[in-house]
Formats: structure tokens, C-alpha cells, sequence
């Protein structure tokens, strides 16, 4: 809380009543925070301290600050962000403050409508995750950078930062780095993605708020860029997840458009799951899924095969 006082006095200039963690974030800490004088609640989100960072999630709430500029497409869906500070002069950790997004969040506010009506919250977010993805980008790479001149340099570059983090916390990263050499060997498929376009990173459903009052599910909100990057659409979270089940997340694809199923495409998507089941290798690591983890094996390896 006195960290929290410091922040608000500094940027706001108003002082912290009442502090309620929020138990969504998975990387940062996030608080809503309520302020004397004001009506409106704002949201302070606090970065894992420097040595706590894995190199291939370092400085993603920067990451997230330098690609509000490209989602001008959604900022009437976006909150508002009102202070950041990479000082570390006040508390030795990034933060940053934004507006609070009415609604709820979707995994409590989608329970409140009947099943079948959940098309309508997917069909909504495909239409969001197209216009996101239509974003062209300037390079390949994060966008506050490094700045790759190819889609392959990406890739590589990520599951070669994946396997050292994993290493440096005792793991097994043969498999990781086995898809890093295949994703070597297949340089020219992936760099059939000659033109960078935005992807969101993390765009799902924990990510979206629902309008509380509205009679079927109307997304009001959507937040959580920090690991947007400029390359394949593909590869992007978001289509992972509208693709994990045969149920009503299909409608996503009735406002998204179709995706390319032609040979080449279907191994670059090979190569994106064994990224993103590498990814969450270590994030199972560092939320302490000693199971999970293990599962993870089995999991990349029947990618690789």
C-alpha cells in the first residue's frame, strides 16, 4: 500500500483510499485503486522486479506502452493510459496507470447468458481480432523493438531466448531448441511472410470486459498488449485459441475471414504452436505448475513428431 500511495501522489496527485488486487494478471500486479476526491477508480499495474524477468518476457509492460500508437483501430475499446515510469527512481520496478474499463470481466460475465449465446461475444472477437491484425507494421520483431529485418529472425530468435530461460531455471530445452533448428531449416517458408502485420499477444477471452447491463454478451473492453509483436497473424494467441475447440468460439471465424490451410501455412502453424507451448512451459514454471510442466514435454514433442 505505500508503494501504491507513492505512485498515485506522483502521477495523480491524489492519495490511494482503498487497494483491491486483481486476480487476472498472470505476469504483472495489478490493482484497482480508488482516489480521494475522485469518481472514477484507475488501474496501477506493477512489472516483476528486473531479476525476476525471464529474457523472453523482459520489459513487456514497455513492450505494451510502445504499441498503443498501432491500436489506434481499438481505442474506444482500449483503457486510457494516463502515467508510466521505467525510472525506477520511486520503486525499483516499471509501472503503469490507466483507466479503469467498465463491465466485468468475460469469464464472470459470460456465465451470466445462455450457452448459445456466446456466438455473438465470439463473433465480436474475431471482428477485433481482424482489425487488430489488418495493422501493418514498420519490421518484424516487438515494437519496442529490437526491429528484425525477417519473420524467420523472430522465431528463431524466440525459442533460442526460451530455451536459455528455461535452462537458467534447471529445465530441459532440447525440445525447444530442436524447433528452433527446424524453424532454421525452414527460413524460407516462414519468410513467405514478407509484410509484418500487428498481433495482439494475448487477446482472449481473461482479456476482454463485458457491458454489465447489456441483454447478450457486447464486449465493452479490451486490455493486455504487452506481448504484441508485427509478424504472421497466424501465430498470434488468438487464433490458437479460436482453433482449441469444435464449440461456439467457431462464430470467431464467421467475422475473422478464413485462414490460409495451404501446405506451407500448415508448417509455419506447427512452428507457431511448438513457440507457444514453449511459452507456456515457462509460465507454468513461474506460476509453480510442477505437473503442468511436465505435461508440456509430452505436449511439444507430439508437435515436433
Amino acid at each position: 500500500m505505500t508503494d501504491l500511495q507513492a505512485i498515485c501522489r506522483r502521477a495523480l496527485g491524489a492519495e490511494a483510499t482503498r487497494v483491491v488486487e486483481l486476480g487476472y494478471g498472470s505476469y504483472n500486479s495489478v490493482y484497482r485503486v480508488e482516489l480521494a476526491g475522485r469518481d472514477e477508480p484507475v488501474i496501477v499495474r506493477v512489472a516483476p522486479a528486473e531479476d525476476e524477468q525471464f529474457g523472453s518476457e523482459r520489459h513487456l509492460m514497455r513492450n505494451e506502452y510502445a504499441v498503443v500508437p498501432w491500436l489506434g483501430v481499438i481505442a474506444s475499446l482500449m483503457p486510457r493510459v494516463l502515467a508510466v515510469d521505467w525510472s525506477h527512481d520511486l520503486i525499483d520496478r516499471d509501472w503503469m496507470i490507466q483507466s479503469c474499463l467498465p463491465g466485468v470481466p468475460a469469464p464472470e460475465g459470460l456465465g451470466r447468458y445462455p450457452r448459445s449465446g456466446r456466438t455473438t461475444f465470439f463473433r465480436q472477437l474475431g471482428a477485433i481480432a481482424r482489425s487488430v491484425h489488418d495493422v501493418r507494421g514498420p519490421y518484424f520483431g516487438r515494437p519496442d523493438g529490437p526491429a528484425y529485418p525477417s519473420w524467420s529472425s523472430v522465431l528463431i530468435a524466440s525459442f533460442t531466448q526460451i530455451a536459455e530461460d528455461l535452462e537458467r531455471v534447471g529445465l530441459d530445452a532440447a525440445d525447444v531448441r530442436k524447433a528452433g533448428d527446424l524453424a532454421t531449416q525452414g527460413r524460407a517458408t516462414l519468410d513467405e511472410v514478407r509484410e509484418p502485420r500487428l498481433l495482439a499477444g494475448d487477446l482472449w477471452t481473461v482479456n476482454c470486459m463485458l457491458d454489465a447491463d447489456a441483454p447478450e454478451p457486447l464486449i465493452s473492453g479490451v486490455l493486455d498488449f504487452d506481448r504484441a509483436e508485427f509478424g504472421d497473424p497466424a501465430a498470434d494467441w488468438t487464433i490458437r485459441m479460436a482453433q482449441a475447440k469444435p464449440d461456439e468460439r467457431e462464430a470467431f471465424w464467421e467475422s475473422y475471414g478464413d485462414l490460409d490451410r495451404s501446405p506451407d501455412a500448415l508448417w509455419r502453424a506447427k512452428i507457431y504452436e511448438a513457440r507457444h507451448l514453449a511459452a507456456i512451459r515457462l509460465e507454468r514454471h513461474r506460476l509453480g505448475k510442477a505437473e503442468a510442466v511436465r505435461e508440456s514435454y509430452d505436449e511439444l514433442a507430439k508437435v515436433l513428431t
